[in-house]
C-alpha cells in the first residue's frame, strides 16, 4: 500500500501543469501522478492536422519525458475514489493513500452514443479530429473532394474545445474554394446548440463569416445516427425530438462527451457526473482536501488548456494554503479562450470569463479575423504549451 502527500489523477494538460508548478513551488512536496497513457499530445494542433497544415506526430510527446523530476508515476488508471477513506483503486488492483488528492483525468469521449460512428469512424466518408488514430483522414476527406454535401456536427453535450467542431468546417469550405470545388458543394454545420457561439461579440463575427461563406446551419440539432454505407445522417431536434435524415458525402462527427465512468456516480461527482468544485476556489464542495480543474471539473466554463492555464495556479495556492493550515485564498474568474480558425491564416481569438464576459489579453479588436492570430495558434501556442505550462513557468 502506497501512500502519497499529493496524488494527481491524470497525466494530461491538468496534471502535468499542476505537478510542474507544486514542484517549483516546494521541491520537498510528495507528489504522484497516476495515468496509463504512453503518449500526450497537444490535443489544440488536431484541428490543423485535419486541415492538411500539421502532422499528427508533431503534436505528441513521451509522457516519461514530461513528468516532473521529483513526481512519481504510476502508469495505471483510476478505477475508484474513495474520498472518506482517502484513497484510489487502480485498474491494477493497486490501492493509493492521499492526504491530498487532484482530480483531473479529463473527459471520455462517448463514441458509441452516436449509432453507427464507431463501425463507420475513419470510412464511408465519416471523419473525427477528435480521433488521433483517424484524424488524418480528415483531411484525406477535405483534399480529395470533388463536391456534394459535407456536413459538420456539435453534439448536445458538453465537449472539449466548444469551438473545435465549426473550425475544421471553414478550413474545409476555404479548401474546397482553393481546389476550385466550392461552387458544386453545399457545406453545412449542423448544431445542438441554438446558436454558433455563446459569447455574443463573437457570434455576430462568426455568423457574418457563415453568411459570407454560404454555409447552411442547422440549431438545436443533434446527430443521433449514421448509416455509412448509405451515407445518411440522421439529427434529432432538442426540444420538438423530431428527427431528419440528411445525405452527405462526407460528414466531420464530433461524439458525445462525459465525465470518467469512476468519477460518475461516486462520492465527488455532482448529479452530472463531474467533479462537483467551487467556481471560484476549485475546492472540492464537501471534501476540503481535494481539488480538481480541467475537463472533468464542473465549472461553468468552456473545457480548454487555456482554461487550465488559469486553473493550475488557483489549485497550487490553495493546495499550499491548505497545507500551511491557511485558508484558500486564490479565485478564479472563469477565463478561458477558443482560438477561433475561420479559414487558412484567419483566425478569431476569443477570450472570456464566467458569464460570457468577454477577457481580452491584446490591445486591439479580437473579434476579428486575423491572420496574425492564427500564426499564434499554429506556432506560438505550442511553443507557449511545451516549454511554458508543461514546465511550470506559466
Amino acid at each position: 500500500m502506497e501512500h502519497h502527500q499529493i496524488l494527481i489523477i491524470g497525466g494530461g494538460t491538468a496534471g502535468i501543469t499542476v505537478a510542474a508548478r507544486l514542484k517549483r513551488l516546494s521541491h520537498t512536496l510528495d507528489i504522484a501522478i497516476m495515468d496509463p497513457a504512453e503518449d500526450h499530445y497537444y490535443q489544440p494542433l488536431w484541428t490543423l492536422v485535419g486541415a492538411g497544415e500539421v502532422t499528427k506526430q508533431e503534436t505528441g510527446r513521451k509522457e516519461a519525458d514530461l513528468i516532473p523530476k521529483g513526481v512519481k508515476w504510476y502508469k495505471d488508471a483510476a478505477l475508484e475514489i474513495d474520498p472518506y477513506g482517502q484513497r484510489v483503486k487502480t485498474q491494477s488492483g493497486a490501492e493509493l493513500h492521499y492526504h491530498y488528492l487532484i482530480v483531473c483525468p479529463g473527459l471520455q469521449l462517448d463514441w458509441d452514443k452516436i449509432e453507427g460512428l464507431v463501425d463507420g469512424l475513419g470510412k464511408y466518408g465519416i471523419c473525427s479530429n477528435y480521433s488521433y488514430e483517424h484524424v488524418q483522414y480528415t483531411w484525406e476527406m477535405i483534399s480529395s473532394f470533388t463536391g456534394g454535401r459535407a456536413i459538420f456536427t456539435h453534439p448536445a453535450s458538453p465537449i472539449k474545445c466548444g469551438g473545435a467542431p465549426q473550425k475544421i468546417m471553414y478550413l474545409a469550405e476555404d479548401a474546397f474554394r482553393r481546389q476550385g470545388v466550392r461552387d458544386d458543394s453545399e457545406v453545412m454545420f449542423m448544431s445542438a446548440s441554438p446558436s454558433i457561439f455563446p459569447v455574443e461579440r463573437y457570434s455576430r463575427t462568426l455568423d457574418a463569416v457563415i453568411e459570407r461563406r454560404d454555409i447552411k446551419t442547422g440549431f438545436k440539432k443533434d446527430l443521433v445516427k449514421i448509416d455509412g454505407p448509405n451515407k445518411k445522417a440522421t439529427f434529432k431536434h432538442v426540444e420538438t425530438g423530431e428527427t431528419e435524415t440528411l445525405d452527405y458525402d462526407m460528414i466531420h462527427a464530433v461524439p458525445y462527451m462525459s465525465a470518467p465512468d469512476f468519477i460518475k456516480g461516486s462520492a465527488i461527482a455532482d448529479a452530472e457526473g463531474w467533479v462537483d468544485v467551487d467556481a471560484s476556489t476549485l475546492q472540492h464542495k464537501k471534501f476540503k482536501n481535494i481539488f480538481s480543474l480541467g475537463d472533468a471539473s464542473n465549472l461553468p466554463t468552456s473545457k480548454t488548456g487555456a482554461a487550465i492555464r488559469k486553473q493550475a495556479p488557483v489549485v497550487v495556492s490553495n493546495l499550499h494554503a491548505l497545507i500551511k493550515n491557511n485558508a484558500p485564498w486564490r479565485r478564479y474568474d472563469g477565463y478561458t479562450s477558443c482560438p477561433l480558425v475561420t479559414g487558412y491564416g484567419s483566425l478569431v481569438m476569443a477570450e472570456f470569463k464566467y458569464d460570457n464576459v468577454p477577457s481580452e489579453t491584446f490591445p486591439f479588436n479580437q473579434a476579428k479575423e486575423r491572420r496574425s492570430m492564427y500564426l499564434m495558434k499554429k506556432y506560438g501556442l505550442p511553443v507557449m504549451y511545451w516549454h511554458g505550462m508543461m514546465k511550470g513557468r506559466m
